[in-house]
């Protein structure tokens, strides 16, 4: 079972939801980067469970302990181990399902490759595995911030058939954080809390899209075939729990114009560095970053456990009706926001370490 992720900048996964713990190893990170365990609980704190009426009410605190490969508040150069231990699951409420397949879950899926599965909250297809990951993209958040002044900002676009009008240029991590769904649109978050709260009565869920974008990235970010930085984006963004879809720029809509309307014509800055005057690219071009903020989507299905009756089966094939018990979130989006921050930032960490290790010679 694969649970490693990134090149120079790597991080390693562990622990399952009802367990003694989840946690994360996160290995290549340079020496002498001041770290802290509050800025890592910070991100930790907008991904746990229990924060809004809109989230699960798992009531867990995901305290962070930094095991190794920090002293005297910075990096050592050396593996970073980070412990987050579960003091909240409750595996009684999973007992009903643990011969039953809930619909569009991983339950059948991981037996039919496994031959056994760990039925308790899911074990690592529950999205209690992303505390690992948010906890390493805290540290690649503030390696990408000290080193390349790079800020990482996503926020609820979409809920259900609910859309935000949002600036991207404008958008600002207060702006996000000032309600409990994370849209920067007031207006739309509104109806957004409405919808979901909606949706949680009626034993139901319901999906949307986040947007992210990266300011400040560098141009020459990225590799021009298979490892291209839209490339490692869609992978890291599409393997977090429930995200069925990727764009980047322009997305699928590109594809509605013109290559005279969609092409980003370049001009010189005052400042003497080449940018382009729109953004239709994304801040990506042949795969590589051109220095123009990078602007990603993520598409999330809707919560696949719902307590309203299910047609199913169970592992003998039995046709039965299951109503889920448990604590589930009716929306994943609003905490998803920080998960999607996290995997940005660790691909983007990794490649600019990347691009540091070919970088050794002056330009022509």
């Amino acid at each position: 079972m694969a649970s490693t992720f990134g090149h120079l900048f790597r991080l390693t996964t562990f622990g399952e939801s009802h367990g003694g713990g989840v946690g994360v190893v996160v290995d290549g990170c340079p020496p002498r980067l001041a770290l802290t365990v509050e800025e890592v609980q910070h991100d930790l704190d907008r991904r746990r469970p229990g924060q809004s009426r809109l989230t699960t009410q798992r009531q867990e605190a995901d305290a962070a302990e930094i095991l190794s490969g920090v002293f005297e508040g910075l990096t050592t150069g050396s593996p970073i181990a980070i412990l987050v231990r579960n003091t909240d699951a409750r595996s009684g409420a999973y007992e009903n399902m643990k011969d039953t397949f809930r619909p569009s879950h991983a339950d059948f899926t991981t037996e039919a490759k496994y031959g056994f599965r760990n039925w308790q909250g899911g074990g690592r297809a529950s999205a209690r595995e992303t505390i690992g990951r948010v906890a390493a993209g805290a540290i690649a958040r503030k390696l990408l911030a000290t080193a390349a002044g790079v800020e990482v900002l996503a926020w609820v676009k979409s809920v259900h058939k609910i859309d935000a009008v949002v600036d991207v240029a404008a958008v600002t991590a207060a702006g996000v954080e000032a309600n409990e769904v994370r849209c920067p649109d007031p207006e739309a978050a509104a109806r957004m809390v409405d919808a979901i709260a909606a949706a949680r009565r009626d034993g139901d869920s319901l999906g949307g899209v986040v947007q992210c974008v990266a300011r400040s990235v560098p141009a020459g970010l990225g590799e021009p075939v298979f490892d291209k930085l839209e490339a490692d984006l869609a992978r890291a963004l599409l393997s977090i729990p429930a995200a069925k879809g990727f764009t980047v720029g322009s997305g699928f809509d590109g594809t509605r114009l013109t290559g005279s309307e969609h092409n980003d014509p370049f001009v010189m800055g005052p400042e003497g560095r080449v940018s382009t005057t729109t953004n239709h690219s994304g801040g990506i071009q042949g795969g590589i970053s051109n220095g123009e903020p990078v602007v990603v989507e993520v598409a999330f299905k809707p919560t696949a456990t719902i307590s309203r009756a299910q047609a199913t089966v169970d592992r003998a094939g039995n046709a039965v009706t299951l109503e889920a018990k448990g604590r589930h979130d009716p929306c994943v989006l609003p905490r998803a926001v920080p998960i999607v921050e996290a995997m940005v930032c660790l691909v983007l960490a990794d490649h600019w370490l990347r691009q540091r290790a070919v970088d050794v010679l002056p330009p022509r």
